[in-house]
This record gives C-alpha cells, sequence and structure tokens, in this order.
C-alpha cells in the first residue's frame, strides 16, 4: 500500500495560560508566564512552591455529571476538555456511526492519575490499617484512562492506546499515529496528551531530584531555557490535542486542514536513567532521522520548538545536537522554548508543542523564549533564540522536539499544506 498523506484538521488545548487554543494562542506571543504559587495544596515547606497550574478550569462545564467528575482524575478531566475542543474544532461528530469505527484514540500521560493514587493512600495511612480503597482507584489512575473515557465518550471504536516514554509521550503517539495511518488501519486519530502532577507526590519527587527550580520569590522568571542563571524546570500541567486525518478522507468530507504532518522519528540515547547524552548524540540522530522522513533538507526547516526545559544539562545539550544537525542552517531558523511560559508538562509536552508548531505555521509568527536575561556563555550568540518577544517570520516547516527519561528522543516535523 503507498504511504498516505496525514494532515491536521483539528486543534484542541487547555494549558496554564489558556483554556482554549485561541487564548493560549495569544498568550504564548504576549510572553506571558503560567506561573505562580502552588494553589492545588499547601507548598509551604517544600522546597519549590510554585508551579504552572491550569487556571479558571470549570471542570462541571466540561463533564456536567458530578458522578463523571467523581470517577474521573483531573489528568483524564484535562484530556476530555481539550479533545472536545478539536473534535469539535474537525467536525468529527458529523461522522456517521460506521465511520467512527475506524477513528482511534491515541492519549498520552506520564504519569497519569497521581492526584487519584496519593489520595487513597493518604486515606489508608491515616485510617487504622483496614484496606479501605475505591473500586475507582483503578480506572482513575490508569495512564489508558484518558483513552478510553475519549473513545468512549464519542463512541469512537476504532484503534486505542497509550503510550507512556515520560516526557517525550506524547510525540511518540503522534509517532505511532502517523505510521497508522500511513499504512491505512486508521482514517482518523485523535492525538494528544494530558497531565495533572501538581500534587505533593509530583512536586516533591521532582524536587528531591534537585530538577526543579527553587525561585520562590518570583515565580514567572523561574522557567529561563538558555539563560545563564537557569535552575531548573517548573512543573506544569494541562493537555493539547490534534485531529490527524488521512488526507483524501478529510478532502471529501470538506474538513479545513490547518497543516501537514510529514515526519517523524524516535531515538534512544542509551546512556542514564534521568540524565541525557551530554553529547546530544540520540538527539542529533532523532533529528536527523524525522528529516528523512519527511524527505526534507535542512535548510526546509524555519522553526524549531525545543524541549528546552531550563535544565542545566538539557538545554545545553538539545542546541549542541541542532548546531550538529543543521550546521550554518541553524543561523538562520527561529529556536524557542514555550516552556519558558506553559512550564513543563512532562508527557503532555510534546502534544501542546505540536499546537503550538501548527499555529507558527498557519500564522507565519513565532513565540519567544522569554526571562532571557543573560544568555548561557556556552551557548553560540549566532543562534536566534526568539528572546522576549514574537518573531514574524515565514514558517513553512515546523520541527518539535520531546526528550524523556530514560533516554527517550521524538521529533515531529510539520509543514504547511499543499494540495
Amino acid at each position: 500500500m503507498k504511504n498516505r498523506r496525514i494532515v491536521v484538521t483539528g486543534l484542541g488545548a487547555v494549558t496554564p495560560i489558556g483554556n482554549t487554543v485561541e487564548t493560549f494562542w495569544s498568550a504564548l506571543l504576549e510572553g506571558k508566564s503560567g506561573a505562580g504559587p502552588i494553589t492545588n495544596f499547601d507548598a509551604s515547606k517544600f522546597k519549590t512552591r510554585f508551579a504552572c497550574e491550569v487556571k479558571d478550569f470549570d471542570v462541571e462545564k466540561i463533564l456536567g455529571d458530578r458522578r463523571m467528575q467523581r470517577r474521573t482524575d483531573r489528568f483524564v478531566q484535562f484530556a476530555l476538555a481539550a479533545s472536545d475542543q478539536a473534535i469539535k474544532d474537525a467536525a468529527l461528530g458529523q461522522l456517521s456511526e460506521e465511520e467512527k469505527e475506524n477513528v482511534g484514540v491515541l492519549w498520552s500521560s506520564g504519569i497519569g492519575g497521581l492526584e487519584s493514587l496519593q489520595k487513597e493512600i493518604q486515606n489508608f495511612t491515616r485510617g487504622d490499617g483496614t484496606p479501605r480503597f475505591s473500586p475507582l482507584l483503578v480506572p482513575k489512575m490508569i495512564v489508558d484512562a484518558a483513552a478510553g473515557n475519549i473513545s468512549i465518550r464519542n463512541k469512537f471504536k476504532g484503534m486505542t492506546a497509550s503510550i507512556v516514554t515520560a516526557c517525550a509521550s506524547a510525540t511518540h503517539t503522534a509517532s505511532f499515529a502517523f505510521d497508522q495511518i500511513r499504512i491505512g488501519r486508521a482514517d482518523v486519530i485523535i492525538v494528544g496528551g494530558s497531565e495533572a502532577s501538581v500534587t505533593e507526590v509530583g512536586v516533591g519527587a521532582f524536587g528531591s531530584l534537585k530538577a526543579l527550580s527553587k525561585r520562590n520569590e518570583n515565580p514567572t522568571l523561574a522557567s529561563r531555557p538558555y539563560d545563564k542563571h537557569r535552575d531548573g524546570f517548573v512543573l506544569g500541567e494541562g493537555a493539547g490535542a490534534i485531529i490527524l486525518e488521512e488526507y483524501e478522507h478529510a478532502k471529501a468530507r470538506g474538513a479545513k486542514i490547518y497543516a501537514e504532518l510529514v515526519g517523524t522519528a524516535i531515538t534512544s540515547d542509551a546512556y542514564h536513567i534521568t540524565a541525557p547524552d551530554p553529547e546530544g548524540s540520540g538527539a542529533a540522530r532523532v533529528m536527523e532521522n524525522a528529516l528523512k522522513c519527511a524527505g526534507l533538507t535542512i535548510a526546509d526547516i524555519d522553526y524549531v520548538n525545543t524541549h528546552g526545559t531550563s535544565t542545566p544539562l538539557g538545554d545545553l545539550m538539545e542546541i549542541k545536537a541542532i548546531e550538529k544537525v543543521f550546521g550554518e542552517h541553524a543561523y538562520d531558523m527561529n529556536i524557542s522554548s514555550t516552556k519558558s511560559m506553559t512550564g513543563h508538562l512532562l508527557g503532555a509536552a510534546g502534544a501542546i508543542e505540536s499546537v503550538i508548531c501548527i499555529k507558527c505555521i498557519c500564522e507565519n509568527v513565532v513565540p519567544p523564549t522569554i526571562n532571557q536575561e543573560e544568555v548561557d556563555p556556552d551557548i553560540n550568540p549566532k543562534l536566534n533564540l526568539t528572546p522576549n518577544f514574537a518573531q514574524k517570520r515565514t514558517v513553512n516547516a515546523a520541527l518539535s522536539n520531546s526528550f524523556g527519561f530514560g533516554g527517550h528522543n521524538s521529533s515531529i516535523i510539520f509543514k504547511k499544506f499543499e494540495e
């Protein structure tokens, strides 16, 4: 079977700086930070007391049924909200029951229902030792609960699955969906990721790894990828969703098309369980392989949305890999880390950053890397890190990177759609 073209026909977003694609995109271009003091729990005794939390999230409006609210973890609620937006945007509700049999849901999360698990354990330890765990605990905490609930909610009966590769999860998921549509196993797949780890366990665990920023005095300045004074990432939460669809299927139903997904790749560092390979060899190979998959040259890429978490090792590794792959062209591209505004959404990061790349292509503007005060002296000053302010430019093709604990690397490339 000839490989089929895959286009994007719907977008959805729930983020720390906006709960729709439109509000999120506007905040990005304004350079707005989503960081602030943690409200989800009392963080007064924690070394890091801030995060990028989703704000003004009306779960009752999304789910309506209070019984459903009790049966779902916050990461599933984010997933339902973002996927609802994307499904409506792509007008998938108009599909027949027969057509829905070939619509899949591939959804990721790095951690899943951490809050639900934490609460049940806390309740148990506060009791007399009698095991009184909720029968809803397992279906609330397991990572595939998001994919399952999206499928049930919309009666999509194609493939459903969840991929967990830490902070590379959502981009790995999109890569898997890309392959499944290309070989004809699905016509449409709802792809995304969601995370809700701003909990005592989440903040405490990442804090113990010394991965989080401790800039408690001014949280909005804490996420500062590539800055000399960066001291760790800022934990974020939320969800991103994209609708991937086979081109002829989209054309036949008159769907609007945002962009085309042309290439993906996956590699492993095989180096360390948490630290990236400092030479960036795995990161370089994954970008090279994505370009080969897409049939593009380095000169075709106008923008790279980096993994850029604001950690001392990770940022330098990725920059080194970009220069290795793109050579002199690296200085003609725009590069930015939008985690400077959203924080790090862990397993959902790649989904929301795919939405960003698609919007860049549609709008011909690149969102900034905020909090750039003094660039790390080990970073080549010729690189355009899109400091502090959005920049207008034609974006014909954009590449997004995602890397995860365990040495997981993934890259994805979108380009402007042409008939």
